[in-house]
């Protein structure tokens, strides 16, 4: 005779209603689940047991009633009973043995623990801008107008000292430091160099400091270059303008290099550092994503977003880039400073209170294991202990493994209960 509890007598009504419609499933309860586990597996598992050359230790009722038999026979409905092998049963304690044949219908699959780099995807969004230290300014150092303008046009692109306007000077004090070179040429000695020094910070150029000592005259009309190649991104000036000096008159950048300042929520911003490479994607330039490196993580967080701003640098060589560009920023920010012991996160059994992931024994055995998870990365999970580099788990069925493993405890429950009569 076995003795039932209320809450068992209720699974089999359950498990014998879900049959009636043609319902089986695995349930985690070790008790339910074997019953309902069962009801699942009656119309493929039930054979004769002379049919196997295997040996049967008993034989369990295929609605999964705590009932066996030692001899082969159908119930009530006129079901087999479906016989239940010795190496299914006899395991270790603390293992579930499972035959080839489950295993395989299952697709059970195993993979070998291994140490490897985990890479975490941090993402975010950000916005093209100048690079600051590819910018130029063309900036007044005397008093004076604007002759004639050589660059008229915002947005063009200019070559390295191409003339950009011609100015004419009228500073008092940059004409009395002409007036000294000239003196000083005349004098000669040590003098001259001191006096064109002078001329220099006044932005005065050796080509007309040269022409100043060829002539013997001071100069009344300066031609202002560009510092850099680039597009001007700024252009004050206009033909006629006074100026005076501390007067921005060109603003030129390289845009062949840019960066992009990316907003990154606060809990993912300590892992990402300089040198990460990351990949960029605009919507307005859809394609093939852009690569791009970290390059400073900048100090602060903002109060409103709760996110760290991070610099990134991305080539633009071809021009089709843009300052002002919305971008999506996918950055690979490694986990940790050395390789970690990882697995599938698919491999992990997870209740809400512990995790799980089973040990593949060798033999149909496998043993069901409690790990302490750390970071994640894509589709691989840390672990912190319970596991060795080396160790194979199952990878994939791991629900029927878990579910015949409740199965099983089950069974081996009700046979302990069973009595003489």
């Amino acid at each position: 005779m076995v003795r039932l509890s209320k809450a068992f007598a209720i699974a089999v009504l359950a498990a014998a209603a879900a049959a009636a419609a043609g319902i089986g499933s695995i349930a985690s309860d070790p008790v339910e689940g074997a019953v309902i586990y069962a009801a699942a597996e009656a119309t493929d598992d039930a054979a004769p047991a002379a049919s196997d050359e295997r040996k049967v230790r008993y034989y369990r009722n295929p609605m999964g009633l705590p009932d066996i038999s030692p001899v082969p026979k159908k119930d009530s409905m006129g079901m087999d009973y479906i016989p239940v092998y010795e190496e299914d049963v006899a395991a270790p304690a603390g293992t579930v043995r499972i035959g080839p044949e489950k295993t395989q219908r299952a697709g059970v699959r195993t993979a070998p623990v291994e140490r490897r780099d985990l890479v975490r995807t941090i993402r975010g969004a950000g916005t093209v801008t100048v690079d600051e230290a590819r910018v130029a300014l063309v900036t007044a150092r005397f008093d004076g107008f604007v002759e004639r303008l050589d660059v008229r046009t915002t947005g063009g692109t200019v070559a390295a000292g191409e003339p950009l306007l011609t100015t004419w000077i009228e500073s008092d004090e940059l004409l009395r430091k002409q007036a000294d070179y000239l003196s000083a040429l005349s004098r000669g000695g040590r003098d001259v160099e001191r006096a064109a020094s002078n001329l220099r910070l006044f932005g005065i150029s050796n080509a007309v400091i040269a022409e100043m000592a060829r002539t013997r005259t001071p100069a009344r009309v300066v031609t202002f270059e560009a510092p850099v190649g680039g597009t001007v991104l700024e252009k004050p000036s206009l033909d006629g303008m006074r100026f005076a000096a501390g007067d921005t008159l060109f603003r030129i950048a390289d845009l062949s290099s840019l960066w992009v300042i990316a907003e990154i929520a606060e809990q993912d911003l300590a892992l990402v550092r300089p040198g990460q490479t990351a990949q960029l994607s605009m919507p307005a330039m859809p394609g093939e994503p852009r690569a791009a490196i970290v390059d400073f993580v900048y100090p602060d967080i903002a109060m409103t977003t709760r996110s760290g701003r991070v610099r990134l640098v991305v080539p633009n060589p071809d021009g089709d880039l843009k300052p002002g560009h919305f971008v999506r920023v996918d950055i690979g920010a490694p986990v940790g400073d050395e390789p970690a012991l990882a697995v599938p996160a698919a491999s992990v059994i997870d209740d809400g209170t512990r995790q799980v992931v089973f040990v593949a024994r060798g033999n149909g055995l496998f043993e069901p294991r409690d790990v302490r998870l750390g970071a994640r990365a894509g589709a691989d999970v840390e672990i912190r202990e319970g596991l060795a580099a080396g160790e194979e788990i199952v990878t994939s069925g791991i629900f029927l493994i878990d579910a015949e493993s409740n199965l099983q405890a089950a069974l081996s429950a009700f046979t302990a209960e069973q009595v003489a009569p």
